[in-house]
């Protein structure tokens, strides 16, 4: 069994894409196949004087913060400290950086396998610490993720691809979740004929399954065909059984999550 570690940069991960983030899937993820998770860290930063003085702040917080604790995850706190200037400008910080490098360091000595959820990349320095200790490094990311990073993981995976890591706004339903709809990036795409197939994944006891789906421009609520020539782009699609084709599984309703 793969003995595996989550490290989590909360605050990276909220301003980058991933605010609403499902821990208990990232659980699920980790402990899957053949890896147990020995440890679940989140970093993440509290405004400890407005918690004391905004109840709403305070009670919103402490949900969050047992939310996390229920998937079995340790929260490390960073208390945001305020610094004003010479001409009265007052900047906030509460960087948990140093906190999660030292710990990952420490405890990788009885992992086999670190999950880094970040887009930093001021972390690439741990990464290959950890992977000269003999770990698997796998860093999972929303936007803005460093490109060094991506190249100096041992695999980096966007978490949109991740299915119900992040749920998706389904149109006309708020918040209510749809097994229907999918996120994916094109694996071939046929300009000249305004077709191609996406490749999205299946999660199946904590690991993810591939699986292909036929699409065609005119099911896209994009203009043009430039975003489907990037591997890299990712979209959003309802997989609907088309019965003009024989019932055949299609992606109707394309978006890209860039424009949400």
């Amino acid at each position: 069994m793969l003995k595996t570690g989550i490290y989590v940069d909360a605050e990276n991960i909220k301003m980058s894409g991933g605010f609403g983030m499902r821990y208990d899937v990232l659980v699920e993820l980790a402990g899957g196949g053949d890896s147990v998770l020995l440890r679940a860290n989140c970093y993440l930063a509290e405004d400890r004087e407005r918690t004391r003085r905004d109840t709403e702040y305070r009670n919103k917080v402490y949900t969050y913060h047992n939310i996390l604790r229920q998937c079995g995850f340790k929260i490390i706190k960073k208390y945001v400290r305020r610094f004003r200037d010479e001409d009265g400008n007052v900047t906030t910080k509460a960087n948990a950086d140093m906190d999660l490098a030292i710990d990952a360091l420490l405890q990788a000595r009885n992992l086999d396998r670190v999950i880094l959820l970040t887009g930093d990349g001021d972390f690439i320095r741990l990464v290959i610490a950890l992977q000269n200790m003999g770990c698997r490094v796998e860093v999972i990311g929303f936007r803005n993720v460093s490109h060094e990073l991506r190249e100096s993981a041992d695999s980096f995976l966007s978490g949109y691809l991740v299915p119900g890591l992040l749920p998706i706004q389904v149109p006309g339903n708020g918040q209510r979740e749809d097994e229907n709809w999918q996120r994916g990036t094109v694996i071939n795409f046929y300009p000249d004929r305004g077709f191609g197939f996406f490749r999205f994944f299946h999660m199946e006891n904590g690991v993810l399954r591939p699986d292909t789906v036929f699409f065609h421009l005119s099911k896209s609520t994009l203009d043009g065909d430039h975003h489907f020539r990037d591997p890299n782009h990712i979209f959003e699609f309802r997989i609907v059984s088309d019965p003009g084709n024989d019932n055949r599984p299609e992606a109707w309703d394309i978006r890209s999550i860039r424009e949400n």
